[in-house]
């Protein structure tokens, strides 16, 4: 079966930041990509429709009736999974009644790690190697011990290695974590009403 690709992603290969949010805005569909994300492998839409009526009901995944389980099936098949494929984040095959992750489901994947994997923030980070920085000068200039022990010269290196690690680091997560989605500026007309200058 030939799948029917979006513009944007046939144009650029990754999603748009309203096709995103769109894809995320619904609890389903959500499910079904946090269902791709952590499997990264087919899946048949009978036990991602059982899977999402057993978390919709809070039910243990056998308990969902029939009913239940096809209410979901038909919106999916009918609704969320032809959106989603033509997002371009996942396959759809209706016929053999599957489907399968992208490629382009990584900038899910990486919008998801990065607003809800994180427990600690870069400026958490840089606050503590602020403090490390400050009690490692402070206890040189101090001549307490351990800081005693080695000259200042190398304690302004460790300081310096450090805050460069550090910032090193940050550069390659940001490079990692970095979304492809599409950045042009909204659509949006303004309409000049000279009456209300009046």
């Amino acid at each position: 079966m030939e799948r029917q690709v979006s513009q944007s992603e046939s144009a650029h290969g990754e999603l748009t930041e309203d096709e995103l949010f769109d894809l995320l805005a619904n609890r389903r569909r959500r499910h079904i990509l946090q269902t791709l994300i952590y499997r990264d492998e087919r899946i048949d839409i009978g036990t991602l429709s059982q899977s999402i009526a057993a978390s919709e009901d809070d039910l243990a995944f056998d308990e969902v009736s029939s009913s239940d389980r096809k209410r979901v099936y038909t919106a999916l098949q009918q609704s969320h999974l032809p959106k989603m494929d033509n997002a371009g984040v996942l396959e759809f095959d209706r016929d053999r009644g599957t489907v399968e992750p992208t490629p382009v489901l990584d900038d899910v994947k990486i919008y998801m790690d990065t607003v809800r994997g994180r427990n600690l923030s870069w400026s958490d980070y840089y606050l503590g190697l602020t403090a490390l920085v400050t009690v490692v000068l402070g206890g040189t200039l101090l001549d307490i011990v351990p800081f005693s022990l080695l000259p200042a010269a190398a304690w302004s290196a460790f300081v310096v290695i450090t805050l460069g690690g550090f910032a090193l680091a940050h550069r390659h997560y940001a490079n990692q974590h970095h979304l492809r989605i599409g950045t042009s500026s909204p659509d949006v007309e303004l309409e000049y009403d000279e009456s209300s200058e009046q």
